[in-house]
């Protein structure tokens, strides 16, 4: 890079940015405020690193949490820098399947290895513990993902991960299995590199002698496992002097219930000796009336390490507070805001509409669609969950991998084939086996069922060999194809799975067929190759959510999203609703719980760059009854902040058991079964509910299945078959 061409970068950087990036030597925290152009300095860096200092881009590790955030990330620092292409820019997840491919011999897996996911977990755990029920099976693999966040072993006192059951009996068990199988989950991408360079010194010495800068963005939302990975990556207990950088902000860790542990920033120049801490406190978003608003309410947190944002773009608006008389009020509320916004000239995509849960996005979509109002509702579609998709994905497992058991259970029987679980089970105990040192493993499982043919009934043999002969043909087309995306338009439709799928179009109106060609279309930058198949599978692996499409993104919409997905966003106009004991915060919410409910509204706060709107209601209709309530304690702290509408409710009205609002008597039954509970049921399976209601003097609950079916039940009556997942 011309030194010319990096001032010119270096000049639009103020004081503090440019100090973070031109720092050096000791360990690095960039505690970067909302909205002060993290981003901006992390590349910067990147660039400045290899351009100035003459850093070889090869020895650069730089680590974020999201595909997207990792992409953009690198697509700018190329933009300063050409040379940033060679440096390593990825998620975490990411770089750990990196370093297991590299080092698969001494993590005991196969190099082309999958990774397996929560429903793949509970099948798994299910097979290692038979006497497991579903529900069981499902809590269980919640249970060891999170053992693996905080890097403890069937082996450790498993104590912080709570269980009902034997959990330490059932981790080992399902280690054992997934191990014989050759794949990984996705905690072992994060602990098994760190137990990998704990037992091998030499791959440690190697990894620290690969990267000497390593740069972690968004750290507040690192879990245990990922901090030890850091360290170990680093080097820094073995008395290496690697350059560790990272960056975050402790106010907007809201990510516990995803494992993050925001001890991991506010203890971070513990654990790295020598670091300077550099703030970035000049936010370039919002204007300096939002700021004073989010301080009055972060500020009340005591664990913290503090800065103050100071707004570059100067004052505005004051933010409105409007308390209102119920959610029907606050949806009308909305709707005046948005249509007088456009009558003057304005759009809809100016406007967000952040709630606590997705269940609160109902009342106005209702009311968006009676009053011709366009929105799209973020983060409630997840692509590569859905069964037409896992299907063919677990074809093309197989296909990478002959021993992944869970793909083939999955598939061998989809189309119906006559090979049922007992068959299943006998050709993985022939294709098990036992080594010398007491581990499993398993041979081919195509070829295992091939020769087991004989012993097969006349229809399990007719389905195995029909099996068999599906794949050698996908073999010959694998070879034939030149993209990934033709030979998996084969396998979707060699394998009939268009067929199977095209009867539950046509009955349920789903668009599963557009589905799978959507999966299609993603394979075509992808060449048809072993490597290729890899990479595609590690890409979907690694980034399950599907994105919003750009076409989408770009409509004149209003956004209704949560405040956990607004992280990293930005809109010109806000209103942030639900702001009630009870509901925001959450009910019973006390100590560390409470300081991030209030991170969380920090957050949504900062997404506002021009107005801020927050509503509360005297009543909302909870559990099927309209219940009294009590304004957000967040409210009472930084009322001073807002410009109040409205009449805050009597002191009779606000106050139920506890100071949180008072639930009607006979609740328990819509509580227990309330919009957005997660289930499952013997026929249909996974499902979770959408709509509860009285119908007549019975309490009726309406379930959507993963297949797409909605199913209507009478809980006090059909309980058995509905179990719920916690």
């Amino acid at each position: 890079m011309a030194e010319s061409t990096l001032d010119e970068y270096l000049s639009v950087l103020n004081e503090q940015q440019r100090e973070a990036v031109i720092h050096e030597g000791s360990p690095l925290l960039i505690l970067a405020g909302a909205g002060s152009g993290k981003t901006r300095v992390i590349t910067t860096k990147i660039a400045y690193l290899i351009g100035q200092k003459n850093v070889n881009p090869y020895s650069i590790l730089s680590v974020t949490f999201t595909k997207k955030a990792a992409n953009e990330m690198r697509e700018r620092a190329v933009r300063m820098e050409p040379l940033a292409e060679k440096a390593q820019i990825r998620t975490f997840h990411s770089f750990g399947s990196w370093f297991l491919r590299k080092y698969c011999d001494e993590a005991g897996v196969e190099q082309s290895f999958t990774v397996y996911d929560d429903d793949d977990m509970a099948i798994l755990v299910r097979k290692a513990v038979p006497a497991l029920s579903q529900k069981e099976a499902k809590l269980a693999a919640h249970q060891i993902a999170l053992a693996k966040d905080y890097c403890l072993t069937p082996k450790d006192d498993l104590a912080i991960v709570a269980s009902e059951f034997d959990l330490p009996d059932i981790y080992a068990k399902y280690e054992a299995r997934l191990r014989s199988t050759g794949n990984v989950d996705f905690g072992d991408l994060i602990m098994m590199p760190v137990t990998v360079m704990e037992e091998c010194p030499q791959i440690a010495a190697q990894i620290h002698t690969r990267f000497e800068v390593i740069m972690v963005d968004e750290y507040q939302d690192s879990n245990i496992a990922q901090y030890k990975l850091l360290q170990k990556i680093s080097g820094v207990q073995e008395g290496y002097n690697n350059y560790v950088c990272v960056v975050g902000d402790d106010d907007q860790s809201i990510y516990k219930f995803r494992g993050a542990e925001v001890q991991n920033i506010l203890t971070f120049s513990q654990k790295f000796p020598g670091t300077q801490i550099i703030r970035l406190e000049r936010n370039y978003r919002s204007t300096s009336e939002i700021l004073d608003a989010a301080s009055l309410v972060v500020n009340k947190n005591s664990d913290r390490l503090g800065k103050t944002l100071i707004a570059d773009r100067g004052n505005g608006g004051m933010p409105v507070l409007a308390y209102l008389p119920d959610q029907n009020a606050e949806v009308m509320f909305a709707s005046e805001l948005i249509r007088k916004h456009v009558e003057q000239g304005g759009k809809y995509s100016d406007w967000a509409i952040l709630y606590r849960t997705n269940a609160q996005s109902l009342g106005f979509e209702k009311d968006f669609l009676h009053k011709h109002i366009p929105y799209v509702v973020v983060g409630s579609l997840k692509f590569y969950e859905r069964e037409e998709i896992k299907d063919a994905l677990s074809y093309l497992a197989l296909c990478a991998n002959q021993r992944d058991e869970i793909s083939f259970r999955r598939i061998v029987n989809k189309p119906t084939r006559g090979l049922g679980e007992k068959t299943q089970d006998k050709i993985l105990d022939s294709a098990r086996i036992v080594n010398e040192d007491g581990t499993v493993s398993y041979k081919s499982l195509l070829e295992t069922m091939n020769a087991l043919k004989p012993e097969l009934s006349k229809k399990a043999a007719e389905g195995a060999d029909s099996f068999i002969k599906l794949y050698e043909t996908l073999d010959k087309a694998f070879d034939n194809s030149k993209k990934l995306s033709d030979f998996i338009e084969k396998v979707i439709k060699d394998s009939a799975l268009d067929e199977y799928h095209k009867e539950s179009d046509e009955i349920e109106g789903t668009q599963r067929l557009q589905n799978l060609q959507e999966l299609i279309n993603s394979a075509v930058p992808y060449e048809c190759s072993k490597e290729g198949l890899v990479a595609f599978l590690d890409s979907i692996n690694l980034d399950r959510s599907l994105e919003l499409q750009s076409e989408e993104a770009q409509t004149d919409s209003v956004t209704l999203i949560t405040l956990h997905n607004t992280k990293g966003l930005e809109y010109n106009k806000v209103i942030i609703t639900g702001l009630e004991q009870g509901v925001f915060p959450r009910e019973n919410k006390v100590g560390a719980d409470l300081e991030e409910e209030r991170r969380l509204f920090y957050v949504g706060i900062t997404r506002a760059k021009d107005e801020l709107y927050v509503t509360s209601t005297g009543q909302r209709v909870l559990y099927g009854h309209t219940q009294f309530m009590s304004p957000s304690i967040f409210l009472n702290e930084a009322e001073e902040a807002f410009k109040v509408v409205g009449q805050k409710p009597r002191a009779q009205q606000m106050w139920g058991y506890g100071g949180y609002y008072r639930k009607s008597p006979g609740s328990e039954i819509e509580s227990k079964w309330a919009v957005g509970t997660k289930l499952y049921h013997d026929d249909y399976g996974y499902g979770a509910v959408v709509s509860a209601r009285m119908n007549g003097s019975d309490f009726m609950i309406e379930v959507q299945f993963e297949t797409g079916a909605v199913k209507k039940f009478l809980p006090e009556y059909q309980a058995k078959s509905l179990q719920i997942i916690k």
